[in-house]
């Protein structure tokens, strides 16, 4: 198990994400995202989010992310944030995102 302290030190904010492409370089098929947190800048990601949204539909869309993990080097690509998401028993991934518009960079509590 891990402690309440342990829980408290994972930063995670909301994000709009303001650009999407194809990651061809990907073992499984994925997004490359960049994400607006306000105030704590843009951030990207490499998301596994194919099979459930098309390019289009992602741009505008708020999200949920940890913002405090090391970059990780994913192909050609450096991930910056764990973009968060539920899976299906397809494992599929639904993103998890606010219920209203709400200002980019607020923490997740």
């Amino acid at each position: 198990m891990i402690t309440w302290d342990d829980f408290a030190k994972i930063e995670i904010r909301v994000g709009t994400i303001t650009e999407v492409s194809d990651f061809p370089k990907a073992k499984k098929p994925s997004y490359q995202l960049k994400i607006d947190f306000g105030e704590f800048g843009t951030r990207q990601s490499s998301a596994q989010i194919t099979a459930m949204y098309n390019k289009e539909e992602l741009i505008g869309r708020q999200v949920i992310a940890v913002v405090n993990f090391p970059p990780k080097q994913i192909a050609n690509f450096f991930s910056e944030c764990l973009v968060l998401g539920v899976y299906t028993d397809k494992n599929d991934v639904v993103l998890l995102q606010p219920d209203r518009k709400i200002e980019n960079g607020w923490k997740v509590g």
